[in-house]
C-alpha cells in the first residue's frame, strides 16, 4: 500500500515573509501531477507554484506557492 509523501505548503507574502499555509501527506499521485500543473488552490485560494524542495532530513516535500489576485 502507498503511503504518499508528507507536502508541506508556504506562501511567500507581498512583503517576502514565509507563511506555511498548511502540511498533510500527497499521494504520489498528487505529487506527480505537479508535473502538469502552475496553479493550486487550498482553501477556496489560488496560488501560483514558484518552486519546490525536498527536503530529506525532513522527509518531506515543501512548495513555495505566491497567492494569485482575485
Amino acid at each position: 500500500m502507498e503511503q504518499g509523501i508528507n507536502v508541506v505548503l508556504m506562501e511567500k507574502t507581498a512583503t517576502g515573509e514565509l507563511r506555511k499555509i498548511e502540511e498533510r501527506v500527497w499521494s504520489m499521485n498528487m505529487v506527480a501531477a505537479l508535473e502538469h500543473v502552475n496553479y493550486i488552490v487550498v482553501g477556496d485560494r489560488e496560488y501560483e507554484t514558484i518552486e519546490g524542495r525536498l527536503n530529506v532530513d525532513l522527509g518531506s516535500l515543501e512548495l513555495l506557492l505566491v497567492p494569485m489576485q482575485s
